[in-house]
């Protein structure tokens, strides 16, 4: 009984109302996730279930290592066995799975993959979305634009060029640099996550889209001017190496967010004040990979 002789509210065993399951906990969004439902809810206990391949990292999690709601186990997906007994030994209410998406229009435009790995992401949502369909297991189904900022893994093309022009290499731009993209900065790809985990409605796919668009060419330009701090643009030729375009190298992924608008999430973080602070991180950061020097090789943007 409380003080006031009211009885006290029901608490799980455990001591937490949630446990969430987050899988590529130690990647790059999912760090980010993690990180914000851990200061966030403090009510809820974490689980971080990571393999460890070449892409994560431990070190995106430090600030919340030690923090009693957050567990770290090391394990793959794939291996059902696993799988099973964890989530046996957890009892997991919640799981946000994060992978690589697939990009379309609108939440219901049909899936047009232009390459073998953009198809397996679209074969993954028919088979989440069946779950649905038939059994009404609730799943929810987020798709977003780009996402750029601390922790991610310099393969990818931001990320990529800041750290070329950071060890003085080249930027490397296929074909004529005009393809554009859409560009998303973390904590508000975190912050649509959440909105989606509270107000989402079972079944649903969400786009998680910004109007911000860039070409590839210009993205490089500005990071020249900002890391190299000069706007000739013959200093800036100087900083850029042109590359046989790749096959089926999509112009635009243009995407309508108008069904997470409803539910009240905007982005937030303006270019300029996200391209800084990622440039920043990877000038202090960069070594957090053992083998990030291998991700400067040329790769697809």
């Amino acid at each position: 009984m409380s003080a006031a002789g009211r009885p006290e509210p029901l608490r799980p065993p455990n001591g937490f109302a949630k446990r969430v399951l987050v899988t590529g906990g130690a990647g790059f969004i999912a760090s980010h996730v993690i990180v914000s439902l851990v200061e966030d809810y403090p009510n809820y206990m974490i689980i971080n279930l990571d393999k460890l391949d070449y892409c994560a990292s431990l070190k995106n999690l430090e600030t919340i290592s030690n923090k009693q709601n957050y567990k770290f186990i090391q394990g793959d997906i794939c291996d059902s066995h696993f799988v099973k007994l964890l989530f046996e030994t957890e009892k997991i209410d919640i799981v946000l799975h994060f992978a690589a998406q697939t990009h379309e229009f609108d939440e219901s435009s049909p899936k047009q993959p232009t390459n073998p790995y953009a198809s397996s992401k679209a074969a993954a949502e028919c088979f989440v979305q069946s779950y649905w369909e038939r059994y009404r297991f609730p799943v929810v189904i987020t798709r977003s634009s780009n996402v750029y900022g601390p922790h991610q893994y310099p393969e990818k093309v931001i990320p990529k060029f800041i750290s070329l022009l950071q060890h003085n290499r080249k930027c490397c731009i296929h074909g004529s640099g005009l393809q554009t993209r859409n560009f998303l900065y973390a904590t508000d790809v975190v912050e649509a996550f959440l909105t989606v985990l509270k107000k989402g409605k079972p079944g649903e796919i969400y786009n998680i889209g910004t109007s911000f668009e860039m070409s590839v060419l210009q993205l490089a330009k500005e990071l020249i001017q900002l890391i190299k701090e000069t706007n000739s643009e013959s200093e800036m030729e100087n900083w850029v190496d042109y590359v046989n375009d790749r096959p089926t190298n999509d112009m635009r992924y243009p995407m309508k967010s108008e069904k997470i608008h409803g539910l009240g999430w905007r982005p937030k973080v303006p270019w300029k004040e996200g391209i800084k602070k990622t440039i920043e991180w990877y000038r202090e950061n960069f070594h957090n990979w053992k083998n990030a020097e291998k991700a400067l090789e040329p790769f697809p943007v």
